[in-house]
């Protein structure tokens, strides 16, 4: 099978490339839950870039990176029993197992759901791990309980880039919270009030006296948050409501927990790949929550948020995304057409 495998970093020649296009065997069933499955297509995410800083790789090391996918199964396990060959299906992949820029991948069929019908291939890869992140924050994480969160009010900070666009609209296809979405410029801030959110204010400014001048009846319950600064985290302990719920998925530099501990609020971290990777008891969520989002994408609650599509998988357009990526300020998310659709 064809794959784009990362190959290490460049260190004598700057600009190279740090992927190569190569034919690797085609992958076999290896464990009872496993699917084989072709894929599609694939998505790009900061996840991406942390691998290629975290897992060592070199040109007699390749590495297959990736974790957005969708695609169609082959070929299934002896334990599976939610698809068969045939079916389109969207996953996120697993940090542990050859990824997604590949023409065939394995995945295990607890964290893999039905695509969206309603969805090409292209479209349906940008959803599996922002949807999964975004979900499981607000439902597993913060604790909140759908039709809940009257009279409350939800602060998603970094409003625009992949997880957020997703939360701000699951927080209003399935609560009744307030939803305050920070953006730093009128693009994304446009973005985001498109997805739904009530209030729109400026991360790059002092946040406190931004809220408090939303004159909100409700109080600030929770804070869904992907770019933790110190700063963000001071002001924000004035903000959050007593034994209100702080939730974030970034590596922060070190944070003083001590300022909320008056208020008794609570801290959260939500990893996507914690189910997965530790086989929980409950990794099967993983598949019900990838279903219900299928569900809101074909009765038209749920918006998809691929905004961009780089081309075909291959060595110089994953590069330019992988770049992308790496500027930060995306906008929602970036996909690739997998050799499938070549």
């Amino acid at each position: 099978m064809k794959v784009v495998a990362f190959i290490g970093e460049p260190q004598s020649a700057p600009g190279q490339a740090p992927f190569v296009e190569s034919e690797w065997p085609d992958p076999v069933l290896q464990r009872p839950h496993d699917v084989l499955v072709r894929v599609h297509a694939v998505s790009v995410n900061p996840r991406d870039l942390k691998s290629r800083a975290a897992f060592p790789a070199s040109p007699d090391k390749p590495l297959v990176l990736g974790y957005d996918a969708s695609g169609v199964v082959e070929a299934v396990g002896s334990g599976v029993t939610l698809f068969q060959p045939g079916d389109a299906v969207f996953y996120a992949g697993v940090l542990d197992r050859p990824g997604s820029n590949a023409a065939l991948q394995l995945v295990d069929e607890r964290i893999a759901g039905r695509k969206p019908a309603t969805l090409d291939h292209a479209t349906a890869a940008a959803l599996p791990l922002t949807a999964l992140t975004a979900y499981e924050m607000l439902f597993d994480r913060l604790g909140f309980a759908a039709g809940s969160g009257e009279g409350e009010a939800l602060l998603v900070l970094g409003g625009a880039g992949g997880v957020p666009s997703v939360a701000i609209q699951l927080a209003r296809a399935l609560t009744r919270l307030t939803v305050i979405a920070s953006a730093s410029r009128p693009e994304s801030a446009a973005h985001v009030r498109a997805l739904g959110a009530h209030h729109v204010i400026d991360h790059r400014l002092p946040l406190k006296a931004q809220i408090e001048a939303l004159g909100l009846r409700e109080p600030l319950r929770a804070v869904f948050s992907t770019h933790t600064t110190p700063e963000v985290w001071t002001d924000l302990a004035a903000c959050l409501a007593p034994q209100g719920r702080f939730g974030l998925i970034d590596d922060p530099p070190p944070l003083d927990l001590r300022q909320m501990k008056m208020k008794s609020i609570s801290i959260h971290w939500e990893a996507m790949f914690t189910r997965p990777m530790f086989a929980t008891h409950d990794m099967i969520r993983q598949h019900e929550i990838l279903n219900i989002v299928a569900g809101l994408v074909d009765a038209g609650r749920l918006r998809p948020i691929a905004t961009r599509n780089f081309g075909t998988l291959g060595v110089d357009n994953l590069t330019a995304a992988h770049a992308e990526i790496a500027k930060g300020h995306a906008i929602g998310k970036i996909v690739l057409t997998g050799f499938a659709d070549v």
